[in-house]
């Protein structure tokens, strides 16, 4: 069994609109499912702490996964207590994985925490993982040589066009696909909404909710790899 820390933005407001936002329930929820059923412990973390808030988006409200983590007590729990990055240490962990959701575009940048928990786990031959949104958590992340993670290697988002299928382009403090190759990411992507993952060197991503659950079993294959409870 290896410990994973899932991490959820606590960011609430969508830029100028006055909508609420925060971390997408369904991609918290199906990489908890397949973690957990390989057998490892998940933890989560946010940027600020406590209750971090979430999103439930149009169509996703009779997704098994997600009714099962939102009715599940325990889950819940913890959800409502989250540790804030700042109080976390990451000795032990063998993978993080950011959730998306809107929120992350604001938070998970401006989180040198989170930031250190990645750069710590991978330095230490662990995974980082993130999924649509949360791939925000990794465009200004920078290993202790000082190169950014995402620099040369294979990386998917949440992408321009889905954005703009979205009518967010304008909404967005920065697009995260053009942020990501500012970077040096060789970006890829799908078809809008086609579920789309790249796994390159222990850096995991994926595109859209639908990839989520695929960036979780790549996460799972990867620490299997390396033998379970001790990361590389």
């Amino acid at each position: 069994m290896a410990k994973i820390l899932l991490a959820v933005s606590s960011h609430d407001v969508l830029g100028d609109t006055g909508n609420r936002t925060g971390y997408s329930v369904s991609e918290a929820a199906h990489p908890y499912h397949v973690f957990t059923s390989a057998g490892h412990e998940v933890d989560f973390v946010s940027v600020r702490g406590g209750e971090p808030p979430a999103v439930v988006f149009d169509g996703e409200e009779d997704d098994p996964q997600v009714v099962a983590f939102l009715t599940d007590a325990e889950i819940q729990a913890k959800l409502a207590a989250t540790r804030p990055a700042a109080q976390v240490r990451s000795d032990g962990y063998a993978a993080i994985f950011y959730a998306g959701g809107h929120g992350a575009m604001w938070d998970f940048p401006a989180s040198p925490d989170l930031a250190r928990l990645a750069v710590e786990i991978y330095e230490r031959g662990g995974v980082v993982s993130a999924v649509c949104h949360g791939p925000a958590a990794l465009v200004d992340l920078r290993l202790s040589n000082g190169s950014y993670l995402v620099d040369g290697r294979r990386v998917s988002s949440f992408t321009n066009e889905e954005e703009q299928s979205l009518g967010l382009v304008e909404v967005m403090p920065f697009l995260l696909e053009d942020r990501l190759k500012e970077r040096g990411a060789r970006h890829t992507k799908a078809a809008n909404y086609v579920a789309h993952t790249e796994n390159d060197r222990r850096v995991i991503t994926g595109q859209n909710p639908a990839s989520a659950g695929l960036v979780a079993e790549l996460v799972v294959a990867e620490i299997k790899q390396v033998g379970g409870d001790q990361p590389r």
